[in-house]
């Protein structure tokens, strides 16, 4: 009788687990953004302490692809908008940092790299853009569909109105092992976007799907860091499934 007790006991506590862990908050709830308007554009200038940013909220990216890496970069992003532009900031600590590539679209993953993939719309079955810049400041910014097939790179004429700035002047064509902080800020234009895929303005009530990552191939000391996490058994990117959310304040 005490074993059909506690039977009975143990019965419905597994049910209800069970029913709790299907009914857990999704990456899109549990990674959710607010992004501030701001009236004025900002200088693009990679420096984190100015006025914009000191009212804007900062994410980390605490989550990882892979093995739990043994050098794990701290890395802080913040984002705000404005009419025309979405504004993005990247604040890494970081060792081991290279960079060699040199060209636009190149593999700039292969280096320190700090990238945000993102659906201007809330439907996570959007296409969506990929924005991937090394500590140098050279990027990648491409447009895929929905199934992850790439359509392309931006043109020339569109990425230079993209405007990037960063703080690390040393070389990087060798690897600094010491402590080392950099950053890298940029803006892009909302009519950039509009003229790969359909545009969720952002404002008051839109949404898009984003996910932030840093990482950095070909160092010494690869790893995979990610904001909203990525549940796959190896790491991988080009995931819209699992990216978080940012709200348009």
């Amino acid at each position: 009788m005490i074993i059909l007790r506690i039977n009975r006991l143990i019965a419905p506590i597994l049910w209800i687990s069970v029913v709790c862990m299907q009914c857990n908050p999704s990456v899109e709830g549990q990674y959710a953004y607010s992004v501030r308007r701001i009236e004025e554009p900002p200088q693009i200038n990679s420096e984190w302490g100015k006025e914009i940013w000191e009212n804007t909220r900062q994410v980390t990216l605490d989550n990882y692809m892979g093995d739990r890496p043994g050098h794990f970069p701290l890395t802080e992003v913040k984002v705000c908008y404005d009419e025309d532009h979405l504004y993005v900031i990247f604040r890494v600590y970081d060792k081991y940092v290279k960079a060699t590539e040199t060209k636009i679209h190149g593999k700039v993953w292969m280096d320190s790299c700090v990238e945000f993939f993102f659906s201007p719309g809330a439907d996570n079955e959007k296409d969506y853009f990929n924005f991937e810049v090394n500590c140098k400041g050279v990027f990648l910014f491409q447009y895929h569909t929905g199934n992850g097939k790439t359509k392309g790179s931006l043109s020339a004429k569109e990425y230079e109105k993209i405007r990037v700035s960063h703080s690390l002047e040393r070389n990087v064509e060798q690897e600094i092992e010491e402590p080392v902080e950099w950053l890298v800020e940029y803006s892009i234009p909302f009519s950039v976007l509009s003229e790969y895929m359909k545009v969720d303005k952002p404002g008051p009530g839109v949404s898009w799907r984003a996910n932030f990552y840093k990482c950095a191939d070909k160092s010494s000391h690869p790893h995979w860091l990610t904001w909203a996490p990525v549940d796959y058994p190896e790491p991988r990117f080009h995931l819209p499934e699992f990216f978080g959310r940012l709200d348009f304040e």
